[in-house]
């Protein structure tokens, strides 16, 4: 058994060119992540599209390096390509149709520049850089169509989960943003 099979339960650490490389969490990308995953995860739900997974999966996808595995936030793989694989694996086999990596304070952009290249390179469709502190998406395709969303702005995720739209700004939004949820005053 490598170190890098050893190391495929830590959810916190990515296995890259022979090191433990740490993922900086904070509260707040740790709230924003599961939040995607859930708006990705009703749709994926209701249609049948896609499967949606959480940070705590594995991708063992880059022949160059075959201990190296990657786990982004919230990622998508489409139905029809989850066929014939072993899904007790502990690594998903088979490159994302969609990552999204959400920022914390401490990510370097030379390092999340460097992985959506790498994402994009070895077949991962669409890549959501996601930036809580200007409450932005930035989407990266592999056929090089890149845009900036923000706000009112409408992000979808194309042929992965056709059925899936919403304005950025649901990616940013707080459960206490109402205050209360009629419990007298008081926020549960």
């Amino acid at each position: 058994m490598t170190l890098a099979d050893r190391l495929e339960n830590e959810a916190a650490i990515e296995f890259v060119g022979g090191q433990i490389v740490e993922k900086p969490v904070s509260i707040e990308s740790s709230r924003i992540g599961i939040r995607i995953g859930r708006l990705l995860g009703n749709e994926a739900d209701a249609s049948g599209d896609a499967e949606v997974y959480d940070s705590s999966l594995g991708y063992k996808v880059f022949p160059d390096d075959p201990d190296k595995f990657r786990k982004p936030d919230v990622s998508a793989v489409r139905a029809d390509r989850l066929a014939g694989l072993d899904l007790s694996d502990g690594f998903m086999r088979v490159p994302a149709d969609l990552v999204v990596e959400v920022l914390s304070p401490g990510d370097l952009a030379y390092d999340v520049a460097a992985k959506v290249d790498e994402y994009l390179r070895y077949n991962f469709r669409i890549v959501w850089v996601v930036q809580p502190n200007t409450r932005s998406v930035n989407v990266f395709r592999s056929d090089g169509r890149n845009a900036l969303l923000r706000g009112d702005d409408v992000i979808t995720c194309e042929d992965v989960l056709p059925g899936f739209r919403c304005q950025v700004s649901e990616f940013f939004k707080r459960a206490v943003e109402a205050g209360t949820n009629g419990t007298n005053g008081r926020t549960v």
